[in-house]
């Protein structure tokens, strides 16, 4: 067992070890590093290539005998030796014949490669010729592959199928017709690769490396930061030049991501040198956008302002906050909505997607937020997926999860569709949209009644148990089954799996929240929690997956209408913050995002204020959106890009910055507080959210509220007004984030909720959720139901990822339908469809799936030009408003189709 020391003779002297390691691993803890090549901490030892073979006795007066100490266990009592001159003429030897596989001008290309590093420091030049094209594949937009390079130490191989899964890379042959190539041995562009460049990071020689390191130059300096994509939090290492980013690496010593990325994190960075980029700031005169200075910029910023103000008061003014910001951005713009335009008209994109989440948990538990940590995964049981792709949408959290049930943990999948995870699962509930909340309460039926709860917990820290056992009798899988339209006897299944596996752990998307139901649903899969006693202990819990890199961030920092900073109420939090801020706090309660649309549509809200959200792109019922917009006078955004809410609406623009040209800090899914570092400086004239905010509050003479930008005095201000998150200050988090509640500096974080109580309390209430239909139902005019989500290779509405190589692995939305209903409609794959709902038309190309139930329909919606949310309605989550993006029904007519 690990943390029992062991004692082992190396090179002549008896040093003592914690058990457990390998012999390479010892080695290394002493300082001395030994050759290897087909060696990655990442994965299981191989030995293959016997570089980091040493002399080992495995007792005393043992016979020495030469093995790889990567996959060789240190033993009590062994000797070691690491070198001797045997052994280096050994390596050096090894070294010389495969310096045959290395092109001279490649070893300086990419000197970092394990193969080319070893050849340096021994001395040794690589001796290959420049290799032919016709035998480089150059098929995948991000991944060169020249396998004239590969010495077969498998890495890449491994790495795939043990981090990755994917399994892309194989081994073919034997002896000297041993060769590695995709299934199939077709170009790598042609394979189902998704991009991850996990083989390239780990491939010893040119074999595979990025396409970009042949057209940009070697990176002269590194600088560790946080992903911008979603809020799994992968840490990064990037590379720089010249003021621009070449090279983008994941951290291996990265918390959330353990040394892995996705192909977005990894390579999609494109965007910040994109030609559109608008870097000066712009004022619309006669309709046309004029770049003008600052000043004047900042000039007509407040002096708009403060006349709308003067004129309508600031329940006439709405500003929306960034999840693409930083916490210290988006504490600021919630500070600047309250203390410079007096109201609390503010809100973020937290709203449309996982605020149904953060209102579930907290009613319920007292926090609204995941209850457990990505490290979690690697101890649970059993997996209940409801509503998420991870390995699309949280790829490297999808991928662990994805190698948890390889080893060995059941898995029910809860989606309409059947995702990458679903063909792996155990049970897959394959509901129709909308009907999630009949599916978890039989689920919970089956708990109830079969007597598969955890006795001991409901009593010790559950309330209302009889009252919900005489609703829940009503809820059996045969009347679910009729809703949902998914057998009984799989929800039967589904339910003792997950009673049965314990630890178990509930993880969930939009796929749960985007409904009329959206927070009552996420009450719903709680109750499973609290019936099995899955909370508070490792592996379990209920955990939703945030979509964007701070989106959790921007609303536990305040930017929602009736919470200030850290979820404190409004009005309960009011005197505390207007202590610290010496200026009052706007009593009258604010508008959420959907609230100041409805202001604008009806003449209320006359100037909006929107930094780093395309509220119009993003928004459903984008036709009312747009109608709402069209009335207000004066529309500010804060943006890298012209968007569609500027292009069409906007009347100042202000250029901001990417995540790598500022510092301060993200939020993840699991709560925890992560630096990011600016590695390039800022574009243009592009200022940080926070220096832009700032001067605006010191024109509007409230800069006595605003000393400062700096991200560290702005997050201790946070840290004084967040008890949650007192302790975790910049020095703590230099070297890796910090979950909170973290209270005070000598505590270590928190990656486990409600061990011994709930935060509100020492017990939690089973909520009675009873069913109400949402009003998107099929009819003749539109027989089918539409859910819209997000895909692998692109992002949201395409900001960023839309400006980057993703283009060619997305190139824009589908439709996807099943091969039945393309079949009774005569559509062919590809072919351009005019899809129609209650709300508008757009046209979408066709793509055939057996992954859609028959009667569904599912769409992407990423490219601004195809414009989806006009098909979806107005119809909304009734306790916190978020948009039922999920459920849509429609009508689907095929275009001609001309011969080419």
């Amino acid at each position: 067992m690990r943390g029992m020391k062991i004692r082992a003779e190396v090179d002549g002297v008896t040093r003592e070890f914690p058990s457990g390691l390998s012999v390479l691993e010892a080695l290394r803890s002493i300082g001395i590093e030994l050759p290897t090549l087909c060696d990655d901490q990442r994965l299981e030892p191989a030995g293959q290539c016997w570089a980091c073979s040493v002399d080992i006795a495995d007792a005393p007066g043992a016979a020495f005998r030469t093995r790889p100490s990567c996959r060789e266990p240190l033993r009590d009592g062994s000797s070691i030796r690491s070198a001797n001159g045997a052994l280096d003429a050994f390596r050096h030897g090894l070294l010389g014949q495969l310096a045959a596989r290395v092109e001279p001008d490649e070893q300086e290309r990419f000197p970092d490669k394990a193969l080319h590093r070893l050849l340096r420091e021994h001395g040794i030049a690589g001796s290959a010729p420049a290799s032919p094209p016709m035998s480089i594949d150059t098929s995948h937009p991000y991944i060169r592959v020249d396998m004239s390079r590969c010495i077969a130490c498998s890495r890449c191989v491994r790495i795939c199928e043990e981090v990755q899964g994917e399994s892309i890379w194989h081994v073919f042959g034997r002896g000297p017709d041993l060769r590695i190539a995709p299934q199939g041995e077709v170009p790598l562009g042609a394979s189902g690769c998704v991009g991850c460049g996990a083989c390239v990071d780990t491939c010893p020689t040119a074999a595979l490396t990025d396409a970009g390191a042949w057209r940009e130059p070697i990176a002269r300096s590194w600088t560790r930061t946080t992903c911008a994509y979603c809020a799994v939090g992968c840490e990064l290492q990037v590379g720089v030049t010249d003021d621009r980013i070449v090279a983008v690496r994941p951290a291996l010593d990265g918390p959330s991501n353990r040394g892995h990325a996705c192909v977005k994190g990894r390579y999609a960075h494109g965007y910040v040198d994109a030609e559109d980029r608008i870097t000066t700031p712009m004022l619309r005169r006669d309709g046309q956008w004029q770049r003008v200075g600052w000043d004047e910029a900042e000039t007509a910023t407040v002096a708009k302002l403060r006349a709308i103000l003067a004129a309508h008061g600031p329940q006439a003014v709405g500003v929306l906050g960034s999840a693409r910001g930083t916490n210290e951005e988006a504490f600021l713009t919630q500070k600047f909505a309250r203390l410079v335009l007096g109201t609390n008209n503010v809100d973020c994109c937290a709203r449309v997607c996982h605020m149904p989440s953060a209102a579930a948990l907290k009613r319920v538990l007292g926090t609204g937020a995941a209850t457990n940590s990505f490290d979690d995964i690697e101890q649970t049981r059993c997996f209940l997926v409801v509503g998420a792709n991870p390995l699309a949408n949280h790829p490297v959290v999808g991928a662990r999860i994805r190698q948890q049930v390889r080893a060995g943990a059941r898995l029910v999948v809860v989606d309409p569709r059947r995702t990458p995870l679903a063909e792996i699962a155990d049970v897959h509930l394959a509901l129709r949209a909308g009907t999630n909340v009949p599916l978890l309460n039989a689920l919970a039926h089956v708990l109830v009644l079969e007597d598969r709860v955890d006795h001991a917990f409901l009593a010790a820290r559950v309330d209302e148990l009889d009252e919900f056992v005489a609703f829940i009798r009503e809820w059996t899988p045969e009347r679910a089954a009729s809703i949902c339209g998914v057998a009984a006897a799989d929800i039967r299944n589904a339910a003792r799996i997950y009673a049965q596996q314990a630890p178990a752990m509930c993880v969930h998307g939009l796929g749960l929240t985007e409904h009329v139901q959206g927070t009552e649903g996420v009450m719903a899969l709680i109750n499973l929690a609290l019936l099995t006693g899955n909370l508070g202990r490792a592996g379990a819990g209920v955990n939703p997956l945030r979509g964007q890199n701070n989106v959790q961030g921007v609303a536990v920092m305040g930017c929602e209408p009736d919470s200030l900073t850290g979820g404190a109420g409004l009005n309960d939090a009011r005197p505390r913050f207007e202590a610290r801020w010496g200026a009052p706090v706007p009593a009258q309660p604010g508008l959420n995002v959907l609230g100041m649309m409805d202001a604008a549509r009806a003449g209320h809200l006359k100037a909006l204020y929107v930094i780093g959200f395309d509220v119009l792109a993003s928004l459903a019922n984008m036709q009312e959106t747009a109608a709402a917009l069209a009335q207000i006078e004066l529309v500010i955004v804060q943006d890298l890009f012209l968007n569609d809410t500027a292009r069409e609406f906007g009347h100042i623009f202000l250029p901001a910055v990417t995540s790598f040209e500022k510092d301060g800090t993200f939020m993840n899914s699991e709560r925890r507080i992560q630096r990011i570092r600016r590695a390039v400086m800022p574009r243009g004239q592009a200022r940080d959210d926070a220096t832009i905010l700032v001067r605006l509050a010191a024109a509007f003479g409230h800069g006595t509220q605003f000393p400062s930008a700096d991200p560290e005095q702005v997050w201790d201000e946070v840290r004084e007004l967040w008890p949650a998150g007192a302790g975790i200050s910049y020095a703590r988090i230099e070297h890796g984030g910090i979950q909170w509640p973290c209270r005070d500096e000598s505590h270590p974080g928190t990656s486990i909720l409600h061990v011994e109580r709930f935060a509100h309390g020492p017990r939690a209430t089973l909520r009675r959720i009873d069913y109400r239909p949402t009003a998107e139902t099929v009819d003749a005019d539109h027989p089918f139901l539409l859910s819209t989500g997000r895909d692998l290779h692109q992002f949201n509405v395409g900001t960023m990822t839309g400006r980057t190589a993703q283009n060619r692995l997305r190139p824009t939305d589908t439709l996807d339908m099943h091969p039945q209903d393309a079949a009774a409609l005569d559509l062919r794959d590809g072919q351009d469809l005019r899809v129609t709902s209650r709300h508008g038309t757009v046209v979408l190309p066709l793509r055939i799936s057996h992954c859609i139930e028959p009667g569904q329909l599912f769409t992407t919606f990423h490219d601004p030009a195809r414009a989806v949310n006009r098909l979806t309605g107005p119809t909304r989550d009734t306790i916190t408003s978020a948009p039922e993006y999920k459920v849509t029904a429609v009508r689907v007519e095929g275009m001609p189709v001309h011969a080419e």
